[in-house]
């Protein structure tokens, strides 16, 4: 019998300690890849052997694809209106007025809540990290209930240590605590990456502040964070307010919207597209909690850390598994708390075009990685009989047909609705269906790009002030810049979606890769945060 301590932490099929378990997880490792191989590989078949059930197997899924662009941009509207209202709201008043007694933590003032920010820290520049860190300085929570985790790693360095011994100097002051953790190398069953780091970090911070400061750990909230974090004036009040309030505050995690405007200027066309996306993408589902799950930079209580023994420190896609590893943990008794507040980071950039587009694809590839989380999902599922089974069901089919969806729909749409005209039979050519084909899916896609214009709004609405020496109509480029989507959704969604189901399926696994951070101006670094409409 597998107990849960066996598998809460699994990273791969070879972890586990049974024959029959190893056997299990990797038949759920091969699945998200062997469906998306077998759709690609089916629609080549059929638009060959039989082009007619191809054709319309092409047309209901354009008009599938309509109805979802509708729906997807419906809650892009409303997950955006909701982000305007919480930038417009004071929220630190909102704490001041708070009825503390309705609270489920027993604090007696919302001041009791401490806040612990971790940032794992490999070679990015001094002006980086720097940025993040004085944007908690001038936060409007109290900077004497901040405590600062720098997590340093060993192998990055001599010039990493130099930059963080110099932080310590200008910050140690300004906080609570301001604490450099330097992450060791080569720790045994360790991937070196950011789950390892922040690990290591909040182990120390525990020891060397937590508990000689006798602060009880219902009353800390963990921000994980990616080094460019920054983190607009409210954030640590908005996320206080939330925890203050949630119905199970210490069975959740809380959950902003990143937005890439830290070097938005910079970025090239492609990159902004890429970047834009993936912040409307966390938008949806912000308005979509029941499928929500923490990515990248995010916040969840110190006490469910503890009870779990904290990260996974040998895989990749950490911010995600911290959800489905507390989700299993706590027996299905675990969610996300939107709180539709942003926080900036870097857009994809680097000192070339072909560096940028290398990077992009590389990055996009590690966050299609997270496919890793679904076999360690289903096993989970599979050996849990205490979570109900709608539960385990909804989830279960949301994570397969998203990662189907990541490596299969673009395909679908822009490249494999042509296939029943390209290879099948002469006979078929020279039917009607044949003929309206191409013009009934243009047609049908055409209405799915009106959605564009939603998006090239928002985004320009989305943007940080325009630096000097950007012209005016730079912002005309930035929505001709949509008309690129077709092409990124292929070369920088599918590719490396598939390509990291693919890996996956063969059992190749990724290490972590860490996306340099390039700022070109100083200017720009300056220039952060969201346009909020009325002010």
């Amino acid at each position: 019998m597998i107990a849960k301590s066996d598998y809460i932490k699994a990273s791969k099929a070879s972890e586990l300690p049974t024959a029959s378990a190893r056997i299990t997880y990797r038949a759920f490792e091969i699945l998200p890849g062997a469906l998306a191989w077998v759709t690609i590989l089916g629609i080549f078949a059929a638009s060959r052997f039989a082009p007619v059930f191809a054709s319309f197997f092409v047309i209901a899924f354009d008009i599938y694809w309509l109805f979802k662009t509708v729906f997807l941009s419906l809650h892009l509207r409303a997950g955006y209106g909701q982000m305007q209202r919480h930038l417009k709201t004071d929220w630190l008043q909102k704490l001041h007025e708070l009825d503390i007694q309705r609270s489920a933590l027993g604090v007696r003032h919302w001041s009791d809540i401490h806040h612990l920010i971790i940032f794992p820290y490999y070679q990015e520049p001094y002006a980086v990290v720097h940025q993040g860190i004085e944007a908690i300085l001038k936060n409007s929570y109290p900077r004497e209930k901040m405590m600062v985790v720098l997590g340093v790693e060993e192998r990055a360095g001599e010039e990493a240590r130099r930059i963080a011994e110099r932080l310590t100097r200008e910050y140690s002051q300004k906080f609570l605590k301001f604490l450099i953790a330097v992450h060791p190398q080569d720790i045994p069953n360790e991937l070196a990456g950011k789950g390892s780091n922040e690990t290591w970090a909040i182990k120390q911070a525990k020891k060397a502040i937590i508990d000689p400061l006798a602060i009880p750990y219902e009353h800390i909230l963990v921000s994980s964070f990616d080094i460019d974090t920054v983190v607009l004036p409210d954030y640590f009040s908005i996320l206080t307010y939330h925890y203050l309030t949630a119905p199970r505050p210490l069975r959740s995690s809380y959950q902003p919207i990143p937005v890439y405007n830290n070097n938005i200027w910079e970025a090239p066309a492609f990159s902004r597209v890429v970047a834009v996306s993936g912040s409307f993408w966390q938008t949806m589902q912000q308005s979509r909690p029941e499928r929500l799950a923490t990515f990248s930079s995010h916040s969840m209580p110190f006490r469910a850390l503890v009870e779990m023994d904290y990260w996974p420190v040998n895989l990749v896609s950490e911010d995600s598994r911290i959800f489905w590893q507390s989700l299993l943990f706590y027996d299905g008794d675990y969610r996300v708390v939107p709180l539709y507040y942003p926080v900036s980071m870097d857009a994809n950039v680097a000192p070339t075009l072909w560096g940028t587009a290398r990077n992009v694809y590389k990055q996009q590839r590690r966050w299609g990685w997270g496919v890793e989380n679904v076999p360690y999902l289903l096993f989970g599922f599979l050996r849990n009989p205490k979570i109900p089974l709608r539960r385990k069901l909804y989830f279960s089919f949301n994570q397969l047909e998203g990662f189907w969806s990541w490596a299969t729909n673009a395909f679908i749409i822009f490249l494999l609705g042509w296939l029943p005209i390209l290879i099948g039979s002469e006979e078929f050519n020279t039917t009607l269906l044949a003929y309206n084909l191409p013009r009934l899916t243009r047609w049908i896609m055409t209405l799915a790009m009106v959605g564009l214009i939603t998006s090239a709004y928002i985004s320009t609405r989305l943007l940080p002030p325009r630096p000097t020496g950007k012209p005016i109509r730079i912002y005309l480029w930035m929505v001709l810049q949509w008309a690129l989507l077709p092409i990124t959704i292929i070369l920088f969604g599918s590719i490396p979606g598939l390509e990291a189901q693919t890996r996956l399926m063969l059992g190749r696994y990724m290490g972590f890769w860490v996306t340099p951070k390039y700022r070109g101006h100083s200017e720009t670094e300056k220039q952060v945060g969201v346009a909020v409409e009325g002010r």
